[in-house]
């Protein structure tokens, strides 16, 4: 490691304030950020610590039937404290890297670092979830713009996500077995509108959503519906853990699945 300040500040306006200043860098659960610091991929000159603004922790369902999950809060709070109205993601939440990791990463850590085989991407735009900032809101489907790339601009700080609750709704991951990220991730969300299916780990771009297994289920939610679709092995990622045509073959059997587990 080398020489870095370092700022607990006690509310999103303070957070905001420290993060102004030149070559500072936002740290949620230092899942990623720390070992990036430690390998000296990254070097920033003031670490901003998120985790001491009680207003950006904690989870609640709001009148609207969203469930609000605090930007700072942990994944082991989600799991614990959304299983009585989102279960689906109390369950991605519980399954997410070691306890180490569920007790220290954050939501919008995750969600503001945009890993390609991260879960909570996937449950953002599984189900059309709107990510708050200090600044603005963003939908989920505006908000991921790549690979370790999203809307956020610079100092800007996820404050509070609201994921809608869905009538049924499953996640699915194919757990790289070293990282315990997800070789391939399925969310499926069926909502009044229609269903949701958003994938990571799959693609070169990132998360995505699969649009046509969207409009298959929209009109019969049962895994038979999504049985004969495939997603082009094309732009998927290929690496010693599976190639671009098995990781495209394996959306089709974890959106399965979900659907299946969903019903």
């Amino acid at each position: 490691m080398y020489e870095f300040e370092f700022q607990r500040p006690g509310s999103i306006a303070e957070a905001a304030s420290a993060l102004g200043q030149e070559e500072a860098q936002a740290l949620g659960g230092g899942q990623t950020l720390i070992p990036t610091m430690k390998q000296r991929l990254a070097a920033p000159a003031v670490l901003v610590s998120l985790t001491g603004i009680s207003e950006m922790q904690g989870v609640c369902v709001s009148d609207a039937g969203e469930l609000c999950v605090g930007g700072a809060t942990p994944h082991a709070v989600v799991a614990e404290e959304a299983a009585a109205h989102f279960p689906a993601l109390a369950a991605l939440a519980g399954r997410i890297g070691d306890p180490a990791v569920r007790n220290k990463g954050t939501v919008g850590g995750s969600l503001a670092n945009n890993d390609p085989s991260a879960c909570y991407p996937a449950a953002a735009l599984g189900t059309g979830a709107t990510i708050k900032t200090n600044t603005r809101e963003i939908a989920a489907d505006d908000f991921f713009e790549g690979m370790f790339t999203t809307a956020l601009h610079d100092g800007e700080i996820i404050t509070e996500v609201r994921f809608p609750i869905a009538e049924a709704a499953n996640y699915q991951k194919f757990l790289q077995p070293a990282s315990r990220f997800a070789l391939v991730g399925v969310f499926v969300g069926k909502y009044a509108s229609g269903v949701r299916v958003a994938v990571t780990g799959a693609s070169e771009d990132g998360v995505f959503r699969w649009s046509e297994a969207e409009a298959a289920l929209s009109g019969n939610f049962s895994a038979d519906a999504v049985s004969g679709l495939n997603v082009p092995a094309d732009g998927m990622i290929s690496d010693l853990h599976g190639s671009s045509a098995y990781r495209a073959h394996l959306v089709g059997v974890m959106t399965g699945r979900a659907v299946a587990a969903a019903g």
